[in-house]
């Protein structure tokens, strides 16, 4: 049987849609035989997501996406295959909580400066149990017909520079590395174009990232052209860092990234999953 890898989705303890026990079983659905569970600063959905992957017979690595804030800029590393119930991985998890709670409060006031009333209490009620993420706020807009679209909430509201924007602080990178190794887990950069870096600023990003025991990056993404699949190997090889491959799945409702639905990882760079025991 051929393998088929998904090493970055997201379930509904944070910000997707559908329950851990759905989102293993649509992967199950879809031929991946390899699921990484990596939710925004939260793990709580990886007990669930393992027991029903035992059951679906699909591999199930623990994983977690951690907020990072490296030189005024905000990135996303993942921890592949961490110990959930590792001590300083969790004390780490509940700072970036208390953030998360702090700048959701934030955005709701400012919202309702714009006369956008109650966006607090629908987020909550929302992310029930799960984390509040940005995204929560742009479906409480669509749902109050301010917007057009998720998209259209960061263009309008939530993006950089916009009236309901919050810059956050959020872990360093060489902390938010340091949890990941302390947990026994792998540290990959998440979709590393996403974050619209010149060359020499990706290249300071990359050698700063391997020097803290950084060891892999994500070459392909649920939305990867083959030009960037491309440059993110030739960041890979330059830097002499693993690839890795994930869908970056949040809903069936985005019919542009599907759990499975990945390019393949070029034949010239070394699968991070040639690292996991």
């Amino acid at each position: 049987m051929t393998e088929k890898y998904d090493l970055h989705c997201h379930s509904n303890a944070s910000d997707g849609v559908l329950s851990p026990r759905e989102l293993v079983i649509r992967a199950k659905n879809k031929g991946v035989t390899t699921l990484s569970l990596t939710d925004h600063d939260t793990t709580d959905g990886l007990n669930e997501a393992q027991l029903v992957a035992q059951d679906q017979g699909i591999r199930l690595i623990p994983g977690i996406e951690l907020s990072v804030t490296w030189q005024n800029k905000t990135l996303h590393i993942i921890g592949l295959n961490i110990n959930p119930d590792n001590q300083a991985l969790s004390e780490g998890i509940k700072n970036l909580q208390i953030l998360r709670q702090d700048r959701a409060e934030k955005i709701a006031k400012k919202l309702a400066h714009k006369k956008v009333i109650g966006a607090l209490e629908a987020v909550e009620k929302s992310a029930g149990k799960g984390m509040i993420t940005r995204t929560h706020f742009a479906d409480f807009l669509l749902e109050k017909q301010l917007v057009n679209s998720q998209q259209d909430a960061f263009d309008k509201y939530l993006g950089k520079g916009k009236p309901a924007f919050v810059a956050t602080e959020w872990t360093d990178m060489e902390t938010a590395i340091s949890l990941i190794l302390q947990s026994g887990g792998l540290p990959i950069i998440a979709h590393p174009l996403r974050y619209k870096l010149t060359a020499s600023w990706m290249r300071r990003l990359l050698s700063a990232f391997k020097e803290l025991g950084g060891v892999a990056i994500e070459v392909v993404t649920g939305r990867s052209n083959p030009d960037e699949i491309a440059i993110a190997g030739k960041y890979a090889k330059d830097f002499q860092l693993s690839g890795s491959v994930g869908s970056d799945f949040h809903s069936p409702n985005n019919v542009w990234v599907e759990l499975g639905r990945l390019a393949n990882l070029p034949a010239d760079i070394k699968p991070v999953w040639n690292l996991l025991p």
